[in-house]
């Protein structure tokens, strides 16, 4: 959904459309899938989780083969928020409700190893994507900032997790925004760019020795005598295999489909505004969010932009006058914006569950899959692609905990589950605008 084209750098043309694919340099396409061939572990998917298990896996000497169906980074890895957060998509209290206080405060410090492992690969790998710490969420109403307050005491109280409390004029002093109560400020989150991160992902798992084919769509996953991938143009026969499709696997693994709902977000980016501009924003460059249903999310990017994601859609086609929706949504948080274009605007999907907690497992003893991110997945699907090619290696017990979480379809399958859904988040909205 490209804007106004002045001002633009020159895109990708082998990405969708995106300030990302915008401002980072065009790879050379990496050579489809030509026969059949035999390796350790084969992954359906070149995103955040395909190329996390992949560079584990051939860190232990495993053959892995990749088959990604466009680009690396094509998918939500190469178009998200670029947000990098400790936790889930649900609430520690939801965890709690579903798995036990023990195994919620497991699954807790399992998270906070995931954003410390994206920092770690960052270094090590030498990954150039402009990663910035820091991180708040900020209530719009009273009642969000009540919930966000007893969040906060219970990271705090039982999670050991160093989040602090911002009052309206700590906040102001960092973002230059009359729209919030107060702010859960996080000093272990962050942000990047996602789509270079991802690339630099991929390069480091190259380096290591896994074969990763673009531009060959997966057409059938074969389950015996031995789990294999079918494409068009051959087949990878494994001992293992890991599903990272997430929101677009495309009926190869039907029994997945019905766990996760495909629901629309978008991001804009403004013209560069100037270092000096910019920063009197966000002073302390932090990444931010609200905590509304339908959650306004943003940051500044490296060149002086304002990033700025929203809205939801639950159909395959974007809400009708998005860019007006989009633009009128960024003046009401930065007044001091009104009339500034969005000089790109982008969206893609998030792979959300019905309790918004993760669904990672096994359909069979070798076939694995990690999907339900809930839009809280960078840091996350990093950690997915590690839990799961350790359980690969025979060390299933991060895995193992992951799989206690309730498997919860969503009622009035594939016909009914998005007009349910959509009444679901309506009533909740309504109760959000009346507290």
């Amino acid at each position: 959904m490209p804007m106004d084209p002045s001002h633009r750098l020159r895109e990708d043309p082998a990405l969708p459309p995106s300030w990302y694919a915008a401002s980072t340099a065009p790879r050379a396409p990496l050579p489809p899938l030509d026969g059949d061939t035999q390796v350790d572990v084969a992954i359906l998917g070149a995103g955040y989780t395909g190329l996390s298990a992949a560079l584990e896996l051939a860190a232990r000497g495993l053959r892995v083969v990749v088959l990604e169906a466009c680009r690396i980074g094509w998918g939500a890895s190469g178009r998200n928020g670029g947000q990098v957060l400790s936790g889930y998509g649900c609430e520690v209290e939801t965890l709690e409700a579903l798995v036990g206080t023990d195994d919620a405060r497991t699954l807790f410090d399992f998270s906070r190893q995931g954003v410390q492992l994206v920092r770690e690969r960052i270094d090590r790998h030498r990954i150039d994507c402009h990663w910035v710490p820091g991180h708040a969420s900020v209530p719009i109403r009273p009642r969000q900032a009540r919930t966000l307050r007893q969040s906060m005491d219970a990271l705090v109280d039982r999670y050991d997790y160093p989040v602090q409390w911002w009052d309206q004029p700590t906040l102001r002093a960092q973002l230059d925004s009359p729209r919030y109560l107060g702010a859960m400020f996080d000093p272990l989150g962050g942000h990047l760019h996602p789509l270079a991160y991802a690339h630099g992902l991929a390069d480091a798992a190259l380096q290591a020795g896994v074969v990763i084919h673009e531009q060959t769509p997966v057409l059938e996953l074969l389950r015996h005598p031995r789990p294999s991938l079918r494409t068009a143009t051959g087949t990878v026969h494994a001992a293992h295999v890991l599903l990272a499709g997430n929101a677009w696997l495309d009926d190869i693994a039907p029994e997945l489909e019905r766990h996760v709902m495909p629901v629309g977000t978008y991001i804009g980016a403004t013209p560069v505004l100037g270092a000096e501009r910019a920063r009197a924003l966000i002073r302390n460059d932090m990444a931010v969010s609200d905590t509304g249903l339908v959650l306004d999310y943003f940051r500044l990017s490296h060149d002086h932009r304002v990033l700025f994601g929203g809205g939801a859609s639950y159909s395959s086609l974007p809400p009708p006058g998005l860019a007006r929706v989009m633009q009128r949504r960024l003046w009401t948080v930065f007044p001091q914006l009104q009339g500034v274009p969005l000089d790109y605007l982008w969206g893609g999907y998030v792979d959300i569950t019905t309790h918004r907690a993760p669904h990672w497992g096994r359909l069979t003893p070798d076939i694995y899959f990690a999907q339900g991110f809930s839009g809280h997945g960078v840091a996350a699907a990093n950690l997915a692609g590690q839990v799961i090619a350790e359980a690969i290696a025979g060390q299933a017990g991060r895995l193992d905990v992951f799989e206690r979480i309730p498997r919860r379809p969503f009622p009035g399958g594939r016909l009914m589950r998005m007009p349910l859904l959509v009444a679901t988040m309506a009533l909740v909205r309504l109760r959000d605008l009346v507290a």
